[in-house]
C-alpha cells in the first residue's frame, strides 16, 4: 500500500535537495556549516494553495526555504520530505527564455492637475 501526503491549509509540501560540500564557485563547506534557507522541489501543494490566485506556486516547482517552520515527514528513510507554510518559502525559481525586460521608464511628475 502506498503512502501520500497532503498538505493543509496554506502548505505545500517540498522535498529538500541533496546537502551540497562545495558551491558552485568551488568553495569547501565545512560538514557544520549552517545555511539559513535551504532548496527543494515542491512534491505536493494544498487545496487551498491551489485555488489561491495570489500563491505563485505549483507542483514541480524549485524554491528556496526557510526551515525554522518546516515540519519534516517521516516517510522516505532519507527523511527529505518537509510540509511548509507558504510564507516560509521565499523564492522560485523561474527560467525564462527572453532576457528581463525592464519597465518602461515614466515620468515622475505624473498628471497635472487639470488634465483630463
Amino acid at each position: 500500500m502506498d503512502e501520500s501526503v497532503e498538505p493543509l491549509g496554506m502548505r505545500v509540501l517540498i522535498r529538500k535537495d541533496e546537502n551540497r560540500q562545495t558551491t558552485r564557485g568551488g568553495i569547501v563547506l565545512p560538514d557544520k556549516a549552517e545555511i539559513p534557507t535551504i532548496s527543494g522541489r515542491v512534491v505536493e501543494v494544498s487545496l487551498q494553495v491551489e485555488r489561491d490566485a495570489d500563491v505563485p506556486l505549483a507542483r514541480y516547482d524549485k524554491v528556496l526555504f526557510h526551515p525554522k517552520n518546516a515540519i519534516p515527514v517521516d516517510l522516505e528513510g532519507n527523511n527529505l520530505l518537509f510540509v511548509v507554510p507558504v510564507e516560509d518559502v521565499v523564492a522560485v525559481f523561474r527560467r525564462s527564455d527572453s532576457p528581463r525586460r525592464r519597465r518602461p521608464e515614466t515620468d515622475d511628475a505624473g498628471p497635472t492637475m487639470g488634465e483630463g
